[in-house]
């Protein structure tokens, strides 16, 4: 069984997850390894100090036809053993740029606790269905807009969002996954865990994926 299969299988047989909740970070198949700890303990602080904002995540792109590197914050919705999905319109820019360029670089900073968490590693889509089984568990007020808009696209005014938003938000499937939306994966080839320190001695810890997780101790 792949990784989507197994992330697949514990969706479908667990009634727990958050997925209706605009601000949560779902955990399937925790990894034992160092760095997957750490960052569920640092997210689990974070939480306790009631961080806003706790899923959300910076991930860049690079295109090949333009040669830029584009960043853009989304949702981190789960980490899956090692793992990391977020969930995009697949005619977006990052989207197109993720299939023409498969490296991504994440960061994650959670200013309750004054830690960031950097990410090295390669993405891919989701499968057709992972994503139908995990958008027909969304809020359908969320589906309505996967569904009516066309992301970063021009539009004549925000008026006409909001009116095709409605016009969807009536229909009767919400819980159809469109073929333009779905889920993203990326596995981490490196993750750096800095812990920020008076008087700027920060704590920087650096795992890369040599033979499992090895570990270095960086300078602040």
């Amino acid at each position: 069984m792949d990784n989507m299969e197994r992330c697949y299988s514990n969706i479908k047989g667990r009634r727990a997850l958050n997925f209706k909740s605009f601000s949560m970070i779902n955990f399937i198949n925790p990894s034992k390894e160092k760095p997957f700890l750490l960052i569920k303990e640092k997210y689990h602080e974070a939480l306790k100090k009631n961080q806003k904002n706790i899923e959300a995540i910076s991930v860049a792109s690079y295109s090949k036809t333009n040669s830029f590197v584009d960043s853009r914050y989304v949702n981190l919705k789960i980490i899956d053993g090692e793992s990391f999905i977020f969930f995009s319109n697949y005619e977006s820019p990052k989207s197109k740029q993720f299939e023409e360029h498969n490296q991504i670089s994440a960061l994650i900073y959670w200013s309750t606790i004054n830690t960031q968490i950097r990410i090295n590693g390669l993405i891919r889509r989701t499968n057709r269905k992972f994503n139908q089984l995990y958008f027909s568990k969304r809020n359908f007020k969320k589906n309505a807009l996967a569904i009516s808009s066309k992301q970063s696209q021009p539009i004549a005014s925000y008026h006409n969002v909001r009116a095709r938003y409605n016009e969807v938000l009536n229909s009767d499937s919400l819980d159809i996954c469109p073929d333009y939306w779905g889920g993203f994966i990326f596995e981490p080839n490196t993750i750096e865990i800095w812990k920020g320190e008076e008087n700027r001695l920060n704590r920087r810890e650096k795992f890369a994926r040599i033979d499992g997780w090895k570990k270095v101790t960086l300078s602040p």
